[in-house]
């Protein structure tokens, strides 16, 4: 079970680049966990999503150390849950957005495309504490890493959303 929460349902045995395919398998989630959350109450998506994201973290952060020693490495590529939790992160503006204008999600394309290209950026880069958090050499700084990274690719896809709509009403 542990393998198959770490890997995001043995994802993250796809190469190359592991981390970009968990950040990928993560967005089919944000739209379902969205469409389900608006059943419930118009902020119930993005609701559901911040729940899903804490209960993905709190399953990495027991999975992850299982797979890390039977890897011997701290940081195994095939461990993606924290890639799909800072996706998850990176998109909750993107869901308080349709929510909040009552408009489907998949609408919001922008915003998929700049979530996922900053997180990504982000998530390789790991500029300040972003970098400090992967620095850790433990399950958390696997984790938080990515946390931080989803943090930080959501609020610049917010501010890109706010330059988009002021050039467009210019």
């Amino acid at each position: 079970m542990k393998k198959i929460v770490a890997t995001f349902l043995y994802v993250g045995y796809l190469r190359p680049a592991s981390g970009t395919w968990g950040s990928l398998a993560a967005l089919p989630f944000v739209w379902a966990l969205h469409v389900l959350g608006s059943f419930v109450h118009p902020l119930g998506g993005p609701a559901l999503i911040a729940l899903a994201a804490l209960a993905a973290f709190c399953a990495g952060i027991w999975a992850t150390p299982a797979i890390a020693a039977e890897s011997g490495r701290e940081d195994p590529s095939e461990v993606v849950i924290d890639e799909v939790v800072g996706m998850w992160i990176a998109m909750l503006p993107v869901s308080i957005g349709a929510a909040m204008m009552n408009a489907e999600i998949l609408a919001l394309y922008p915003g998929w495309i700049a979530a996922f290209f900053l997180f990504r950026a982000f998530d390789v880069w790991k500029p300040g504490p972003i970098g400090w958090a992967d620095r850790r050499g433990d399950a958390m700084g696997v984790m938080l890493d990515d946390v931080l990274a989803g943090i930080v690719a959501g609020v610049l896809t917010v501010a890109l959303a706010a330059v988009s709509h002021l050039w467009l009403m210019a």
